[in-house]
């Protein structure tokens, strides 16, 4: 009796403590941001561990600037993080930011003046590219990469998702 007793607080104490995973439309618990969320890497290298603390080991070491990552979790001052193929972990929150930006999914993806298929393309995008987010419409958003401006079609594109609207 003693031990089943022990057992059923040890369980409800660790589901108390533990990191909060988030469905579509909630809310960070920490932040009160929605959750899931895009953010980007604030410095030019980051590491994901592999729990909410530095004695947990580093599963993974990102080294773009500026590259998309979800938030999916938060605890204290750790996000647990995904990037563009669903590889992440736990990243310190001083290391992220909340500029927007979108890693271009699709070789040489167009960019166009206006958010119009027939409108003039302005450049040509590689996969792998990563552009900062200015201004989101249903299915356009207009970017920012190296100077050069124009849009481009939602779907080439990943740290945007197909709701979002904002500018």
């Amino acid at each position: 009796m003693r031990l089943q007793a022990f057992w059923t607080v040890a369980l409800a104490t660790l589901l108390a403590l533990a990191p909060s995973v988030s469905q579509a439309g909630e809310r960070g618990p920490v932040t009160n941001l929605p959750m899931p969320r895009f953010v980007s890497l604030k410095a030019s290298e980051g590491n994901a561990r592999r729990g909410p603390d530095q004695s947990h080991r580093i599963d993974w070491v990102y080294q773009r600037r500026d590259l998309p990552l979800r938030v999916t979790a938060e605890y204290e001052h750790w996000r647990r993080v995904e990037d563009s193929e669903g590889m992440g972990g736990w990243m310190h929150y001083a290391l992220l930011s909340g500029l927007r930006t979108a890693l271009v999914q699709t070789d040489m993806a167009q960019l166009h003046q206006q958010p119009n298929i027939n409108s003039a393309p302005t450049a040509l995008l590689e996969r792998g590219v990563i552009a900062r987010i200015r201004e989101c419409q249903p299915d356009w958003c207009r970017l920012e990469i190296d100077g050069a401006r124009g849009w481009s079609e939602k779907r080439h594109l990943w740290g945007v998702e197909p709701e979002d609207v904002f500018d």
